[in-house]
């Protein structure tokens, strides 16, 4: 049996979300979760990025929200893109330093870093679609990127990793487990099937289940991804937001 206390994936009006700071934690309470995090989209996402002139303000309305709602912790995080194939992603210190949680993803809709990285994270993954045989190499150069972004950020959470783009999600595992990063299991859009999640499992790898809800309606739906934890076998000592 394994109890999930927290939701650490969600999404506000600040970024692609449908509802307010307060929304997805009264939905979170109606689901009985102790534990939220905002994580609204990078600041380089294209149409959804939060605005850096917006996080001091959410960081100020969360502080309210733990003054004075009971039996909910609040977190503020941001779910940031890797915009460089060497581990750059879209986040300054003045931003991190209000953040309590990091996500870490791939997304398509982003600014890279440069023109090389443009080619090499979006146009030839996008070529990669069109044309199978170049899937192997792009593949690789995907993973070396995350792995890049693993070594030189201190990453709490890899998000959907291998839904947006294709990695090779053992190696990724191998190197977040060295860096005490969990990987997730989306209830939302998750490439991570049982057997991607036992293969991690073996290479030491924590996990963590999230709704990646886009509506408050949507906040601690994590029936999904709990299946696929229960599929691999996964014990509760494996999962961050489990109860132990």
């Amino acid at each position: 049996m394994i109890t999930l206390f927290a939701d650490y994936h969600t999404h506000t009006l600040y970024s692609h979300g449908k509802g307010t700071i307060m929304d997805n934690v009264m939905a979170a309470r109606k689901k009985g979760l102790t534990e939220l995090a905002i994580t609204d989209h990078g600041i380089r996402h294209f149409t959804f990025g939060t605005k850096a002139r917006d996080v001091q303000k959410m960081r100020c309305e969360i502080d309210r929200i733990n003054e004075n709602v009971d039996g909910i912790k609040v977190l503020l995080g941001m779910e940031c893109n890797i915009i460089s194939t060497e581990g750059d992603v879209d986040i300054t210190d003045d931003i991190r330093k209000h953040l309590d949680i990091l996500l870490v993803g791939y997304h398509m809709m982003v600014l890279p870093k440069s023109v090389k990285d443009f080619i090499n994270i979006y146009g030839k993954n996008y070529c990669a679609r069109i044309f199978p045989g170049l899937a192997e190499g792009i593949r690789a150069i995907n993973t070396e990127s995350m792995i890049k972004a693993l070594k030189k950020h201190k990453i709490d959470i890899i998000t959907h990793p291998g839904t947006r783009i294709p990695l090779d999600t053992t190696a990724i595992a191998r190197e977040a487990a060295k860096q005490g990063t969990a990987l997730e299991i989306n209830s939302h859009s998750s490439f991570m099937t049982a057997e991607h999640v036992r293969a991690a499992a073996r290479e030491g790898a924590r996990f963590v289940i999230n709704s990646d809800a886009h509506t408050p309606s949507d906040v601690g739906n994590l029936d999904r991804g709990l299946q696929i934890a229960l599929e691999a076998g996964l014990e509760s000592s494996q999962i961050i937001n489990a109860v132990k």
